[in-house]
């Protein structure tokens, strides 16, 4: 049996997926394992990696925080953004890593959003990690 995948940003679909063996979501309370007949449940995601099999490989994904919503036959994953480990720039995330932490080592002085550059280093680095298994 498999279990479907739906994952959704503001753009609309950016990946589905009918016969995954089991996906993996990185929840707020911890790593999810999904198979085919899970018990519907909705969990909060926290910027991390989803990992979906699909034909015996595993297929990877670099997602923001966001929610998935999981019904015995499907899951539909909502978040801001979502790419494929290929599709990652790896030159732009750590551009957008560097820049991050330079703003963090700017607001010991300034005024400066700590908690939106601490976020932005968080998704350059989970995309720069996720990219790893292209």
């Amino acid at each position: 049996m498999t279990i479907s995948l739906d994952i959704v940003t503001p753009n609309g679909s950016v990946f589905f997926e009918e016969d995954c063996e089991i996906i993996i979501l990185q929840s707020k309370q911890g790593e999810l394992g999904v198979m085919a007949g899970h018990i519907p449940t909705v969990a909060a995601l926290k910027i991390g990696s989803l990992r979906a099999k699909i034909n015996g490989q595993f297929e990877y994904f670099a997602v923001t925080e966001g929610f998935a919503e999981i019904n015995p036959s499907k899951v539909t994953v909502l978040v801001q953004a979502g790419e494929f480990a290929e599709d990652i720039d790896t030159e732009r995330a750590e551009a957008a890593r560097q820049r991050a932490e330079e703003l963090l080592q700017q607001s010991q002085d300034e005024k400066i959003d700590r908690y939106r550059a601490e976020l932005a280093l968080r998704r350059a680095m989970n995309r720069i990690e996720v990219a790893r298994h292209r």
